[in-house]
């Protein structure tokens, strides 16, 4: 561990509990906080409690590679759905997934009716799959993604009417 500023257990315990209420309060799978001294990550698996890692800060990571750009066609229409008001977004970066398993069939279809909470899609980030669930009960209307797609934040994935 690197040597840095000392900070009593009391200190670190009262800040990763902080933590711990705001991914709670704010409904999010996962949240970083970092200064120079210090890097928390809270990771949350569906149903279970958060889990905390605290480590020194680290060098920053290289921005990750630019993805060749789509057709205006493609980004056109998903613009357009993102003004839907039951479009499903992405809460975070990483790679959707339709089925609990490779060989399991989709946790939705197109035409399908939800219930507000039933998951629907997977999105796997560092490692950690997390439940995308429906916000509202409704039929799901169109599946803007594939399975092993990568997704960015604010990304539609689906659109429930």
């Amino acid at each position: 561990m690197a040597k840095g500023p000392k900070t009593s257990g009391a200190d670190d315990t009262a800040l990763v509990k902080a933590l711990a209420d705001i991914l709670d309060e704010a409904g999010l799978a996962e949240l970083e906080y970092e200064t120079a001294d210090l890097s928390v990550r809270l990771s949350r698996v569906a149903g279970a409690a958060p889990v905390a890692a605290v480590a020194p800060a680290a060098t920053p990571m290289a921005a990750p590679a630019a993805t060749p750009a789509a057709a205006p066609a493609p980004a056109a229409a998903a613009e357009d759905m993102a003004s839907h008001p039951g479009a499903l977004t992405s809460p975070m970066v990483g790679t959707v997934y339709v089925a609990p398993e490779p060989d399991a069939p989709a946790f939705v279809t197109v035409g399908d009716s939800v219930k507000k909470g039933q998951t629907v899609l997977i999105v796997e980030a560092m490692k950690v799959m997390n439940p995308i669930t429906a916000p509202t009960d409704g039929k799901i209307a169109q599946i803007m993604v594939q399975n092993g797609q990568p997704v960015e934040f604010g990304e539609v994935l689906v659109v429930i009417e």
